[in-house]
């Protein structure tokens, strides 16, 4: 199924990133709203499952055309966020990082909206993942404002 490939391809791929130069994250200064470090980890693992889940039930369901709509854009938002993650841990362009992040959240928009159409409950499923990355570009942008300070 290419929605688990895409699924294990982003998680496989911004996992690596992620976990590089862990001390240069731990320098920059945090803005007030990020949540707590286990947040991240619990809210991956629930973002991870859903969007395979949702993943495999379209590709049981829906028609080709609109399935392979649903995956082109899928694919174009773990693209950006992949983006975001070596931008960000890895090249350190925060701007370049913030700006990938919040394409991600436009797209996911889409995403959703699909996802509604064909299956109601599998939008619904998606919603969490979409304010995750809402919170996430903001905590992008929140970091570039605070390191230009």
């Amino acid at each position: 199924m290419a929605a688990v490939a895409i699924v294990v391809a982003y998680a496989g791929l911004s996992g690596v990133w992620v976990s590089t130069n862990a001390g240069w994250y731990l320098s920059l200064p945090r803005p007030s709203w990020q949540p707590p470090d286990p947040v991240f980890g619990l809210a991956w693992v629930y973002n991870f499952t859903i969007l395979g889940i949702v993943g495999v039930v379209l590709a049981l369901r829906m028609l080709p055309q609109p399935l392979i709509a649903y995956l082109v854009v899928f694919a174009m938002s773990v693209t950006a966020a992949i983006l975001w993650a070596w931008l960000f841990y890895v090249a350190h362009h925060l701007v370049a990082a913030a700006l990938c992040l919040s394409v991600c959240a436009l797209l996911t928009v889409a995403m959703v909206v699909l996802a509604w159409r064909e299956e109601w409950w599998c939008g619904a499923l998606l919603l969490p993942y979409q304010a995750w990355l809402i919170v996430a570009a903001s905590l992008s942008w929140g970091y570039v404002v605070l390191t230009r300070s």
